[in-house]
């Protein structure tokens, strides 16, 4: 098997069982989902900017 084809199981599976994990590995998970939260945030924003400026140049 290729080293390409192996695939990392995700960081954080929602709903995933979490009495194995230690404080620091449930902070740790913490850390990584309020990272992403604010990547989909603004993933949002621009999309919401971009379809604002397609709104305004088709009211034209």
């Amino acid at each position: 098997m290729d080293d390409d084809q192996i695939r990392k199981p995700p960081a954080h599976t929602v709903g995933m069982g979490l009495d194995t994990m230690s404080v620091d590995e449930l902070k740790s998970r913490i850390s990584l989902l309020e990272t992403e939260i604010v990547r989909l945030r603004l993933a949002i924003e621009a999309r919401e900017k971009t379809r604002s400026a397609a709104e305004q140049l088709f009211r034209i």
